[in-house]
C-alpha cells in the first residue's frame, strides 16, 4: 500500500494530477477540495494516498490531508459507494460540510451531488450516522484557488473545467452550462470548477 507521496507537482488536468517522485511520474485522481489547495505546477507537494486495485486497473487517489483520506475510506466502505461516488461527495462539499450534512440529516444537500438520488441520500445518512462524532473537525478548511495557469488559453481552462465536472458525474450539457455561467477570461480551470460547483449546488 502506498501511504503518501512527496514530490514535484508536474501537471493538473482536473480531476487528475501528475506528481514527479524522484523521476517517476505518478498519476493521481483527487477530489476538488484537494485540487483547490494544491500549489502551482513546479512546486513541491505531499499527498496522502489510497490505492485501489481492480482486475482491470490500479487507481491511485490523492488527498491533501490525512482526514480527507479517512473520509474517503469511510465512504467507500459503504454499500453501493465506489471511489467515483466518494470523490463526487468530497468534491461537492468540504469535510466539515459533509459531516454537518450527516448530522443535520440534510437529504436535500446530499441530492445536489451527481449520482445521489433521494433513496441513496437516505441510505447514506443512515449508514454514516454516528461515524464522525469523534472526529476533530476544524472550523473551516482552507480552499485556496492556488496560482492559476495564466499561460494556458482560456478555452483550455473552460474545457478542463467541463471535463472535470463530467468526470464527477454531471451530464455534459449540465456541466457546460454551469461553466459558461461563471466563465471569465481571467479565471483558471480550478476557479471555474469551484464557481460552477457552487452554482450547481444551489
Amino acid at each position: 500500500m502506498i501511504g503518501f507521496l512527496r514530490g514535484t507537482l508536474l501537471d493538473k488536468q482536473p480531476p487528475f494530477i501528475t506528481l514527479d517522485v524522484n523521476g517517476v511520474g505518478y498519476e493521481l485522481e483527487v477530489p476538488m477540495t484537494t485540487l483547490f489547495q494544491l500549489p502551482a505546477s513546479g512546486q513541491s507537494l505531499e499527498l496522502h494516498t489510497h490505492l485501489v486495485v481492480r482486475e482491470d486497473a490500479q487507481l491511485l487517489f490523492g488527498f491533501y490531508t490525512r482526514q480527507d483520506r479517512q473520509m474517503f475510506r469511510e465512504l467507500i466502505r459503504l454499500k453501493g459507494v465506489g471511489p467515483k461516488l466518494a470523490l463526487a461527495l468530497m468534491s461537492g462539499m468540504s469535510a466539515e460540510e459533509l459531516i454537518a450534512c450527516v448530522q443535520a440529516e440534510d437529504i436535500k444537500q446530499l441530492t445536489t451531488v451527481p449520482g445521489v438520488g433521494k433513496r441513496t441520500a437516505e441510505r447514506l445518512l443512515v449508514e454514516l450516522k454516528g461515524k464522525f462524532k469523534d472526529w476533530d473537525v476544524p472550523a473551516g478548511l482552507p480552499l485556496r484557488g492556488g496560482e492559476t495557469e495564466t499561460s494556458r488559453p482560456a478555452g483550455s481552462a473552460e474545457q478542463d473545467a467541463v471535463s472535470a465536472l463530467v468526470s464527477l458525474g454531471f451530464k455534459p450539457a449540465e456541466a457546460s452550462r454551469a461553466v459558461r455561467a461563471v466563465f471569465a477570461e481571467d479565471l483558471g480551470s480550478e476557479d471555474l470548477i469551484r464557481l460552477a460547483l457552487r452554482g450547481l449546488g444551489q
